[in-house]
């Protein structure tokens, strides 16, 4: 967190305006500020990333089937479960732990309309092949990339990629605004419309355009992320700093494997996962419980699996049978 001291002429401002939500002063700050800093040309603030994801899904008029991972946090699902979308959930690549683009076109059916992969990690999918796999089957592409703040890929943003991106500014990111969130889309026409549904499908004082939600950012949390913005450069400075130290200790100790970062992918490094083998001596929780008796609030990110969740596992989010047979798929023609 910044010092408290920056953090206060902000809130004598607010305090002087007397306006605390709904389009404050504060509000569009942001959204300019990071648009900039991300690379990024439209992007929408929200209370969080959930309501961002579930806001995503409407704005992009999404139905029937979604496929995505197991491996993520239960918002992922969530999220399509609260639009009435069927998650459709695939295995994912060992090495990345993003969602495998050779297992996505076996799950495919007419059912489908669109893929939903998750930047785990920060580590950027195969967006390249996920694209390929939309264009052919005419699918809408959504990703949550909640790790991905400032994430490249071959020096480009990977927010540029899919119909939209949706970010989380929960207090356990990278940038966080307490709590938070946005939408990154593509043109300006989209932006309005995910604007307009953010608050309660409001145009004007008198016109609603459809059934929208409060999804709002408030000027608290405006004006907390202009400050943390200011601060960015320090952040990935010393969390890269932290993570070649890991690196470095980490390297050799038998049983640890560490998280390939490819050499075109500019991290962020939210995260230092480690995967535990055989060879370590003693299991994952061992360690787990080992380092808390420590007081090291390592996690078992992301353990259950959504998957093994009793409201997926009991049906609750509509998931298919596993035993149901797949339907013929129609491929376009292609080179």
């Amino acid at each position: 967190m910044p010092p408290l001291d920056d953090f206060l002429p902000y809130l004598e401002k607010i305090w002087s305006s007397k306006t605390l939500t709904n389009g404050g002063p504060f509000q569009a700050q942001p959204e300019q500020s990071l648009c900039e800093y991300l690379g990024v040309e439209h992007i929408s603030l929200f209370s969080n990333g959930t309501l961002a994801l579930i806001t995503a899904l409407q704005a992009l008029k999404i139905t029937g089937g979604v496929i995505t991972t197991p491996f993520s946090f239960v918002a992922t699902t969530h999220a399509l479960h609260w639009n009435g979308i069927r998650p459709v959930l695939v295995d994912i690549d060992p090495v990345s732990m993003n969602l495998d683009p050779r297992k996505i076109e076996a799950a495919i059916t007419p059912q489908t309309t669109a893929l939903l992969p998750v930047h785990v990690y920060g580590n950027p999918c195969e967006v390249e092949e996920i694209e390929r796999i939309a264009d052919i089957y005419c699918l809408r592409v959504l990703y949550d990339a909640a790790h991905a703040f400032g994430v490249r890929k071959h020096g480009r943003s990977v927010l540029h990629f899919g119909d939209m991106s949706v970010l989380s500014f929960h207090g356990t990111k990278i940038f966080n605004t307490f709590e938070g969130g946005a939408i990154v889309c593509q043109d300006a026409k989209t932006k309005r419309r995910i604007d307009h549904l953010k608050n309660f499908g409001f145009v004007d004082e008198v016109t609603v355009i459809g059934p929208g939600i409060n999804g709002k950012m408030n000027e608290v949390q405006a004006a907390f992320g202009l400050l943390q913005l200011q601060h960015m450069d320090h952040v990935t400075t010393t969390r890269a700093q932290i993570a070649e130290r890991y690196r470095s200790a980490f390297q050799n100790v038998r049983g640890l494997v560490l998280h390939e970062v490819p050499s075109h992918r500019t991290a962020n490094n939210s995260y230092f996962p480690v995967r535990i083998t055989r060879d370590f001596g003693i299991t994952r929780d061992a360690l787990y419980d080992e380092l808390r008796a420590k007081n090291i609030w390592a996690r078992r990110y992301f353990y259950p699996l959504i998957s093994e969740f009793s409201p997926v596992r009991h049906g609750c989010l509509n998931r298919p049978p596993e035993s149901q047979n797949r339907v013929q798929r129609i491929r376009a023609d292609t080179p």
